[in-house]
């Protein structure tokens, strides 16, 4: 026997790295409107093969199925007097527990034998949306081609949403500027959670959210409910999800974006309280080395990370959470050679800038009974920008032209031109009730609240080239501490008249103590939905919505210029609009749906200057650069409208599709009182997005996506030479303003990964090229120090991104 002992150690051996992984698949059960945890719900795995796999919830909603066989399985959750849950093909892998949080909605009918479907995939979380909003996966951050792991840059594929630059994940929402987009974390509004970010901007070239920590989320982009507040353009409302309370996992990850390590485990088995947190630090350095393409000749440094922890409560309970990021990156345009393209700073100068954004709250959930929840957030956030700018000045020859060596501009002298630093501290907090009664009425009410703290310090001047002068330094911003309040109050009731047919009615305020003007005493907003036979449905919403300036704007002194009234603060209020959306929805089966939206967005009280000129805020959709005004006054308009229609087949049977086609509109008047085109106004949007997955022996998966989009090309106007070269910057001739479109913008994306799942551990490897056809896509101008002061800006052309992830 001692003999045969290595034989069958061996043979044990071998047969359990032949064996077939399992994981298991846990989660909680709660009632959607009360978050209190349900008992007795049935969860059962659905798929061929399997067997009397499934759970009851406990006294506590949770459930847990063991063995469960890695790769695509499909759960049902019924529970007498509760809309049925299905959920099709979840990813179970071997390196990572499954972990659901589910919650269910009372049935209005009171047949308890008629079995009534819950929400459909896709339909967003929040129960008093009716329209123009959807609910979004992690899942869907990582699977479709060219989302890079990021949620803007996901909800880009989305009818309605597109792009704004190839280098930065700013989104345009239905004709509107990237800069009017909301972000909410756990219920509180967070800075520009992005790299990179610019003052008054909503995106940056990469996120700081991390798809690792997110749970299922919302993005809304029109009409929104009343507890949404200071934005007219889109809502993305984002969930953390809690670490695993019972297991230590680890997950760590190599890739073009950065080397990332995650942990997550129970900080207390006993009370199932838990911790996760992550990290990441860029290598872009590296892959500069390999000559690969990053669109500028700098090399940009980031970091960032995450951390949260849960504390179970009798009833309740109390999550700490904290994000935050650094960035920075030194443009040497001295340096560089006259062929290196820098798409992210300007020709004509050398450039340093860095920025930070952190935010760290608390959040405390409390169920008091089957028909009352509360949940509030506190928070403090703090974001800062700081940049220091050189113009160059270049040797010339007797013939007055920039002299050359070795590829590179010969540089006289560099002297100071731009030094500013702003800061800007919010103390934030959110607080709402859910009482409900019965099935069929749900209200919610709350307030959310900020006090603003404004640091900055902006000098810069210009060097007037015909005098060979500089101008005095303009000092635009040297306050410390200037403060003010927001706040925004909500109520919101949503009643099913009939089984099919169900009402959305609430009212908000949004109050900002920035101004005297800056106030909005009464939002209405409203929604009907309607149930019809064979799967269809129809909506309607309407609302009523405001926003305020970028913060940074009211602390903003102008110099005063001769002829030109300056910019006041005091005197611009509320940018306003109201949304209406007309919805149809049909089920084409199981895992396949049709979506169309009519929508039409009025805006009015649009800041636009107080001389007469073709300026609006509607166009302040460049996110890299700040906008510095002249005096505003509220006398401008807008409209957008447009038709969506979207074709989405869910992951089943191994494949899955997304096609959204979007034809519209973006007008806007300034004080000429002519109406033009917004600069992002391409007229249409098309993006065909698929992803098959095939299966191979040992629960090896290759997963291979593909998108395409084309969109309508920006506007612009003819080039002001002379006023370019004095401002060292792009000036449009005013009178024909976006009278010149460029030609339309394409893309065809390709990704692949391919998961290697072993017993406890499951290796990533995946692939995402970009722009793979590599075409050239015009997106803006650029100045130029040398006639004739400005040149054609092409987009990031081919980019590969890699990036390789265990999970154990």
């Amino acid at each position: 026997m001692k003999k045969l002992f290595p034989l069958f150690l061996f043979i044990f051996v071998c047969s359990a790295s032949l064996a077939q992984p399992v994981q298991t698949v846990r989660g909680r059960v709660l009632d959607k409107e009360a978050k209190y945890p349900l008992v007795g719900v049935t969860v059962r795995i659905l798929a061929a093969g399997i067997t009397g796999q499934g759970d009851v919830t406990d006294a506590e909603g949770y459930f847990r199925i063991l063995k469960v066989p890695v790769g695509r399985q499909s759960l049902i959750l019924t529970l007498v007097g509760y809309k049925e849950i299905f959920l099709n093909n979840i990813p179970v892998e071997a390196g990572k527990e499954f972990i659901l949080n589910l919650e269910m909605e009372e049935s209005v009918t009171e047949l308890q034998m008629v079995t009534v479907k819950a929400k459909k995939n896709g339909e967003a979380s929040n129960e008093m949306a009716v329209a123009s909003a959807r609910q979004f996966s992690v899942e869907e951050t990582g699977r479709y081609a060219g989302s890079r792991g990021e949620p803007a840059r996901m909800a880009s594929n989305f009818a309605g949403v597109q792009g704004a630059d190839d280098s930065r994940n700013d989104i345009v929402i239905r004709g509107n500027a990237p800069s009017g987009l909301l972000w909410r974390m756990e219920g509180i509004t967070i800075p520009n959670p992005n790299h990179f970010a610019e003052a008054g901007s909503s995106g940056g070239p990469v996120s700081i959210i991390n798809n690792k920590y997110l749970a299922n989320s919302d993005f809304f982009t029109g009409a929104f409910p009343a507890e949404f507040g200071n934005t007219v353009s889109g809502v993305f409302d984002l969930k953390l999800r809690n670490g695993n309370n019972e297991k230590y996992e680890t997950a760590a990850q190599f890739g073009f974006l950065g080397t990332e390590l995650t942990s997550e485990g129970p900080i207390s088995k006993n009370n199932k309280s838990s911790y996760l947190v992550t990290g990441r630090y860029a290598n872009l350095w590296l892959f500069k080395k390999l000559g690969i393409d990053i669109g500028t000749a700098a090399t940009p440094s980031y970091a960032d990370g995450f951390l949260r922890m849960n504390f179970p409560l009798r009833q309740g309970n109390l999550a700490f959470w904290a994000l935050g990021g650094a960035s920075a990156i030194t443009i040497l345009s001295s340096t560089q050679t006259v062929s290196d393209r820098n798409i992210f700073g300007q020709n004509d100068r050398d450039q340093h800038y860095a920025s930070n954004m952190k935010v760290a709250g608390a959040t405390y959930s409390h169920s008091f009974n089957k028909s009352l929840f509360f949940k509030s957030t506190v928070a403090i956030s703090n974001n800062v920008q700081d940049s220091e700018h050189g113009y160059l000045f270049l040797q010339k020859d007797h013939a007055g032209h920039a002299v050359v060596e070795n590829d590179r501009y010969r540089i006289d002298s560099i002297r100071p031109m731009l030094d500013f630093r702003l800061s800007e501290t919010r103390y934030s907090v959110s607080a709402a009730i859910n009482k409900k009664w019965g099935a069929r009425s749900t209200l919610r009410a709350g307030l959310n609240a900020d006090i603003i703290s404004f640091t900055g310090i902006d000098s810069v001047r210009i060097f007037e080239l015909d005098r060979r002068l500089w101008s005095p330094w303009n000092v635009r911003s040297n306050v410390s501490g200037q403060s003010f309040a927001n706040l925004q109050p909500f109520i919101q009731y949503r009643r099913y008249l009939t089984e099919n047919l169900s009402v959305s009615l609430g009212v908000t305020s949004f109050l900002s103590f920035a101004n005297s003007k800056s106030k909005s005493w009464a939002e209405p907003r409203g929604g009907l939905s309607w149930e019809l036979p064979r799967r269809q449905k129809l909506t309607f919403s309407a609302g009523f919505h405001s926003q305020s300036l970028p913060t940074y704007l009211y602390a903003y002194r102008p110099a005063v210029t001769s002829g030109v009234r300056p910019f006041s603060p005091g005197e611009v209020g509320l940018t306003k609009s109201i949304h209406v959306v007309v919805g149809y929805a049909r089920s084409l089966g199981e895992n396949m749906r049709l979506l169309s939206e009519i929508y039409y967005q009025h805006l009015f009280n649009v800041p636009v200057t107080y001389r007469t000129s073709s300026f609006s805020i509607l166009n302040a959709v460049d996110g890299a650069n700040r906008l510095l005004p002249e005096a505003l006054v509220n006398t401008g308009k807008g409209r957008n409208y447009g038709m969506e229609v979207t074709l989405e087949k869910f992951f089943s049977n191994n494949y899955s599709f997304l096609l959204t086609t979007s034809i519209f509109n973006a007008k806007y008047r300034g004080t000429d009182m002519v109406w033009r085109n917004t600069n992002v106004n391409g007229r249409f949007a098309v993006n065909t997005l698929f992803s098959r997955e095939f299966v191979f022996k040992k629960r090896k998966i290759l997963n291979i996506g593909a998108k395409f989009t084309a969109t309508g090309g920006r506007w612009y106007g003819i080039v002001d030479s002379e006023a370019s070269r004095l401002a060292q910057d792009i000036v449009y001739e005013d009178a024909t303003r976006n009278s010149r479109q460029f030609r339309p913008y394409n893309r065809f994306d390709i990704k692949m990964e391919y998961k290697i799942n072993r017993n406890r551990l499951t290796h990533t490897i995946a692939v995402d090229l970009v722009n793979v056809l590599g075409m050239r896509n015009l997106l803006n101008l650029s100045y130029m120090p040398e006639a004739p002061h400005y040149r054609q800006e092409y987009q990031l052309g081919f980019l590969p991104l890699f990036f390789y992830r265990i999970d154990f």
